[in-house]
């Protein structure tokens, strides 16, 4: 399997401005969001980058592609219907090849030297079938992410057979159907914001796309869940960390996040120290 194509979506309406944010990456160069995304896909191998965009943001989002620009091709999903909705207007770019898959909303910082789209894309490439990223998370955090059920495949304590997808479920839901051995209890694989997919789930959203009502909003979940089904795909573990810009205070965490892995994380660690002591001084 050799990944060279890459999918970001971001033409959500609550999504549409959060890939322009600029932060301050790990190298203490100012970038937007969408530059960090792209230059993550492209470290980890692709060559071309479809982002799928709504209508009226396209020229904003080339000028913030910064030095990525050149292999970046925007994609208008022409009305919101949703995130599989999105995902399938790339349909026509992937064609017969399988690609990474990234989120808009979503930055991510690795715990080792190896990026977090890379560890992806090295297992994809590896077990030769569609791969999503989870991380092992507390019952709290169900309402925000699609939730992976499967099982430990031997000799790997960071890889999983899929056996099951479900969206945002309640905590009774996920109880039954995706505990998964091995986990703490009240913890379950929440989706990441990364996967590597074959070409098929193309062909499982399409159906999803003929079967629904015009302006029916159509999710991933349900054709990741079909996925598993049809054919082989596993969950990868991530060594790292993944925040949400979208959420409350989710630019501030991943600022800090990247600004403790940068050169200037000495720096940065003694600021916090003064303001922590500073707030917390008894009162003269």
């Amino acid at each position: 399997m050799n990944i060279t194509k890459a999918v970001i979506t971001a033409a959500g309406p609550d999504q549409r401005t959060l890939p322009l944010q600029t932060l301050v990456a790990h190298d203490g160069v100012s970038r937007s969001a969408l530059e960090l995304i792209a230059r993550e896909a492209v470290d980890a191998g692709a060559e071309e980058i479809a982002v799928i965009v709504h209508a009226k943001d396209e020229d904003r989002y080339a000028e913030a592609a910064g030095d990525v620009a050149d292999r970046i091709r925007f994609l208008i999903q022409p009305e919101p219907r949703g995130y599989g909705h999105a995902l399938a207007c790339a349909r026509e770019f992937v064609g017969d090849d399988s690609f990474l898959h990234l989120v808009g909303d979503h930055l991510t910082v690795p715990a080792s030297d190896t990026p977090c789209a890379r560890q992806l894309v090295e297992v994809a490439k590896t077990e030769a079938c569609s791969v999503s990223g989870v991380r092992a998370s507390r019952e709290s955090l169900l309402p925000y992410y699609g939730v992976v059920g499967g099982r430990p495949m031997a000799g790997r304590t960071d890889l999983y057979r899929v056996e099951c997808v479900r969206e945002k479920p309640a905590p009774t839901q996920a109880e039954q159907e995706l505990a998964v051995p091995g986990l703490r209890a009240g913890f379950y694989l929440c989706f990441f914001g990364m996967h590597v997919l074959t070409p098929a789930i193309m062909e499982l959203l399409d159906d999803e796309v003929s079967r629904a009502r015009p302006g029916d909003s159509i999710p991933l979940s349900p054709s990741l869940d079909a996925l598993c089904r049809r054919e082989q795909f596993f969950a990868l573990e991530i060594a790292g960390e993944r925040y949400n810009i979208g959420r409350t205070y989710g630019t501030f965490y991943a600022q800090l996040a990247l600004a403790l892995q940068g050169e200037d994380r000495e720096e940065i660690l003694a600021q916090l120290i003064d303001m922590l002591a500073s707030r917390h001084a008894a009162p003269t």
